[in-house]
């Protein structure tokens, strides 16, 4: 989306290639677009736009997220508070919904509180913007209400022109600090308004660095930047075909439009889609005075975190730069120091902690972190500034963390009694609970260290070496699973890091990018592994006389920092502590019973580790597959008639009697439903030439006849052809077989536990009463025999899903014969929506990107169709059987935006994959609290 720009600011010039591909096809510059271009709304006349904050007060508090943004309210509320915040403003998110709603202007009235913004500003600190004597810098950074970080844009030292760079120096009595903070002005202004990429601006520096025998840029003196500067006016004039801004008014307007141009940067528009942030919140745009961290050795820039995000410890935890500017830390350029002096030992550093560097201002920022996590009642993520001593408060937000640090947090802020227990169940992201459920390394495994890192998000995985994000992308869309070697990381990066099973990088620290970003995914990531050379070109990385080339495989351990060679053996981690703790929590306040998909013994054993209550689903059809099963298969579809059909399926009952014998005594007294034989037969047969004669020979059949038999089953649309009920009720004997083998192994199964078994029969696909009476009937014959023949009665039930939408508009008469339904919501959805689940990738994409569907209905329930059929069910069935069991049993069943409908509407469990039944279960408890999976928290 092309960005707007000011007739008093620059014109549009092309935008270059690097430009280009590192922003994606969707950023391109913004620049100054001037207010009042358009006729203000009748609203946004009488609005108000900006909020003033500084000198122990503020226009705003904490609770304006959604109007200030995340960084705009904590600004307000620090100043609030009376913490050292320097002064300045916040442009709403309003604004930017009318920006793009207005064809990128500004609403009429915006310009003048700004102006009075900036006079407010002048007087707080003393200077005047624009004023060639005593001019008021400013930074622009954007603060959308959910944080965002690295997406969208920031500009620094704002103000800067060849007449106000003297004026600093004078009144700093420092020229070479004053020319190096105009330096990084021109760069970021020229990459993120201009468009003219840092590359530009670094090739410059690098080559006068070669030339003058410089090693680093704190080499350089105020001369040298001087004439680094010069060149760098002139690649600007170059690439534009205009001299670059002088005007302070034009400047800020044009770093205005980039911010709010910035939040449809393809970057954003990325991560908004893999959080699930909506386009329609907007950003905020924070102007605020300068403070410099670049004014020499008693001045600094960090961040911190009041907890560790990693590991959720009460100890503070973050990195610093001595003389540098807040962008020097989070972009990784260069490695920072340790802000604790027990973090410096513990990481063998022989740099100066902040600690020791900075005892007066370590000492404060000490004191606000705890003023800040006491009031906001969170770990906090702070970024501060220290200008000669003096430290300045830049952002608090609540810190993204891990979920072994999300559980730790929220478990021990309870215990310290600074939230309830119930504030701390729902504080938890469901989803995130996957983090958990990844391996880690073997500690007795074999470690081929080939470098160690920083441990930047806890974890271990092990892939393919690719160098590239869009490849990452590619391989992953083809089952690949791959590690994302980089130098290091740029929010452009975002889809690969997204695709990849983990992150490696070269440079930056515990909070650069990478780091940031994978805590966030949940990701193993090692970082600043300097040890390393990444060599793009020939696609190799290599350390210590090792070389290993694209493909091959590497292992990280985000938990200890190392780089491993090869594949290395991994452990399921332990699901205890505070982990244990908060689900207990979670269980004692949910309604809905959280059961497992399960069609193995190791389904179900996994199923009862993460506290499923039984099975909500066990699909038979996948117990055939095996080798010595498929052939008795086989030889009842070939089967000519009933008799030879019977012969066929006697061989396969011990198979299954057995396998529901297992999976009955794992889940003793527990409930286990069990789903007849669902899928066309023809899935059960061969299909290529090949394949049919080597299946002939194997069976001694004819290849003729079992080729014919396979273009017989054929069906041209499968899934709404010859299954489920239709099987059952055209081949009873099939029905018989698997209903006896149920009863048969209940009663092994309850003789041998002593516990009673719960088995209940479903009947799939069933479009109304009539199909299911027929099966039905053959399945309570077939229990009155087994109780015969065993002396032993079987408690049991008889239900089915309701997967089509005309058994939804029936329930009330299917229900007078089944004692429970479970809704198929995979198929239920197909069938409701006319698509095929496995053909719909194609388009679903473009229908959310578009807005035609708020999000995947096969990830999240469809609730104004699917639902609202779901729903009919529900009243029409228990209006016929008062105490009729429901649940669902599709993939949504671990999804929490449908655990939370399934618990509005009333059913009685969901029903999940083993290892998403943690996050069902919490996720059910936060419905029950009233908070839904997203938008909350």
């Amino acid at each position: 989306m092309a960005k707007s720009r000011s007739k008093t600011s620059r014109q549009p010039v092309k935008q270059s290639p690097v430009r280009a591909r590192r922003n994606g096809a969707n950023k391109s510059r913004v620049s100054a677009a001037k207010p009042g271009r358009a006729p203000a709304q009748k609203a946004a006349k009488k609005g108000k736009w900006v909020y003033g904050f500084g000198g122990g007060k503020a226009e705003g508090r904490a609770a304006m997220r959604n109007l200030l943004g995340g960084k705009g309210a904590g600004l307000a509320e620090m100043a609030h508070l009376g913490l050292p915040v320097p002064p300045g403003f916040t442009i709403t998110t309003e604004v930017c919904t009318y920006f793009y709603q207005h064809d990128k202007s500004y609403p009429k009235h915006l310009q003048p509180q700004v102006e009075a913004a900036l006079a407010a500003l002048g007087r707080i600190t003393g200077k005047k913007f624009g004023d060639a004597k005593n001019p008021l810098l400013v930074s622009v950074r954007s603060g959308a209400r959910a944080s965002m970080p690295g997406m969208m844009d920031t500009v620094l030292n704002l103000g800067l022109n060849d007449l106000t760079v003297a004026a600093l120096a004078e009144k700093s009595g420092d020229r070479r600090f004053a020319q190096d903070s105009y330096r990084r002005f021109i760069t970021m202004y020229s990459d993120v308004v201009l468009g003219i990429a840092y590359h530009h601006f670094e090739e410059i520096l690098d080559e006068y660095k070669e030339r003058a025998g410089y090693a680093l840029d704190t080499d350089l003196s105020a001369e040298d930047w001087e004439k680094v500067i010069v060149r760098y006016q002139e690649r600007v004039e170059e690439e534009s075909g205009k001299p670059f801004p002088q005007d302070p008014h034009a400047q800020l307007w044009g770093a205005v439009g980039a911010v709010f141009g910035s939040w449809m940067n393809q970057r954003a528009i990325t991560y908004r889609r893999l959080h699930g942030i909506p386009e329609s919140w907007g950003t905020a745009v924070n102007v605020q005075a300068m403070v410099f961290g670049n004014m020499g050795e008693t001045s600094a820039t960090g961040v911190a975190f009041t907890r560790n995000p990693s590991t959720g410890e009460n100890k503070l935890y973050g990195e610093f730069l001595l003389n540098a500017q807040g962008e020097d830390v989070v972009a990784g350029i260069r490695t920072p120091q340790e802000i604790t002096e027990a973090a410096r030992q513990e990481a063998k550093s022989d740099k100066p902690s902040m600690e020791a560097a900075l005892p007066e201002a370590f000492a404060e920022l000490k004191r606000i972190q705890s003023v800040l996590e006491r009031h906001y009642r969170d770990m906090q993520d702070l970024e501060f500034t220290v200008e000669q001593g003096k430290l300045w408060m830049l952002q608090t937000r609540s810190g993204k963390r891990t979920a072994k640090a999300a559980l730790r947090i929220a478990v021990e802020l309870a215990d310290e009694k600074l939230i309830s227990r119930q504030e701390a169940v729902s504080r938890i992201d469901p989803a995130s609970l996957d983090q958990l459920l990844h391996p880690t390394i073997d500690p007795n495994a074999d470690r081929k260290v080939i470098a160690t890192g920083l441990p930047a998000s806890p974890g271990a995985a092990s892939g393919e070496i690719v160098f590239f994000p869009d490849e990452a992308e590619t391989l992953k869309g083809q089952g690949h699973k791959v590690i994302l070697v980089r130098v290091e990381t740029s929010p452009e990066d975002i889809h690969g890091m997204h695709a990849a099973e983990g992150i490696l990088t070269t440079r930056g620290g515990m909070t650069s990018h990478a780091a940031v970003v994978a805590r966030g995914m949940g990701k193993p990531c090692v970082s600043g592994a300097g040890a390393l050379r990444v060599d793009y070109r020939a696609q190799t990385v290599s350390a210590g006389g090792v070389t290993l080339k694209k493909g091959e495989t590497l292992t990280i351990d985000g938990s200890t920092g190392q780089v491993l060679g090869g594949k290395v053996p991994m452990l399921q981690p332990a699901l205890a502590g505070e982990f244990a703790t908060l689900m207990q929590w979670a269980d004692g306040l949910r309604k809905l019973k959280v059961r497992a998909n399960a069609d193995t013994p190791a389904d179900a054993q996994a199923a009862i580790k993460f506290g499923a209550e039984g099975i909500g689903l066990c699909r038979t059809e996948h117990m055939f597959f095996d080798e010595d099963r498929i052939r008795a298969v086989r030889e009842m579809i070939l089967a000519g008639d009933e008799q030879a059909r019977r012969a066929a399926l006697a061989k396969l009952l011990p198979m299954q009697r057995a396998d529901f014998v297992e999976l009955f005594k794992i889940m003793g007294a527990l409930p286990v439903t069990i789903r007849l034989l669902d899928p066309p037969l023809h899935e059960f047969l061969p299909h290529t030439d090949e394949e049919i004669a080597a299946v002939a020979q194997a069976m001694g059949a004819d290849p003729k006849k079992l080729a014919d038999r396979a273009r017989e089953l054929h069906e041209f649309n499968p899934m709404l052809g010859f299954r489920g009920c239709r099987l059952a009720i055209a081949y009873p004997e099939i029905a018989e077989m698997q209903a006896r083998a149920i009863f048969e192994a209940a009663v092994e199964a309850g003789r041998a536990t002593g516990k009673p078994v719960k088995p209940e029969i479903m009947v799939p696909l069933t479009a109304g009463k009539a199909e299911l009476d027929l099966v039905k009937a053959r399945i309570d014959a077939m229990a009155k025999t087994v109780a015969a023949e065993t002396r032993r009665a079987i408690a049991y039930q008889v239900g089915t899903m309701i997967e089509l939408p005309r058994a939804a508009l029936k329930a009330g008469e299917i229900a007078e014969t089944a004692e429970f339904f479970s809704f198929g919501t995979n198929d239920l959805t197909q069938t409701t929506f006319g698509i095929s689940r496995d053909d719909a990738a194609s388009f679903l994409g473009i229908y959310t990107a578009k807005g035609i569907l708020s999000t995947d209905p096969f990830v999240s329930i469809d609730r104004e169709g699917v639902g609202e059929l779901i729903q009919i069910a529900t009243e029409r069935g228990r209006k016929v059987r008062k105490n009729l069991k429901l649940g669902i049993c599709g993939e949504h069943g671990g999804d929490p935006a449908s655990v939370a409908f399934c618990d509005e509407v009333g059913l009685d469990y969901v029903s999940c994959s083993p290892f998403r039944v943690p996050i069902a279960r919490l996720a059910a408890a936060q419905a029950a609290l009233g908070k839904h999976a997203r938008g909350e928290g």
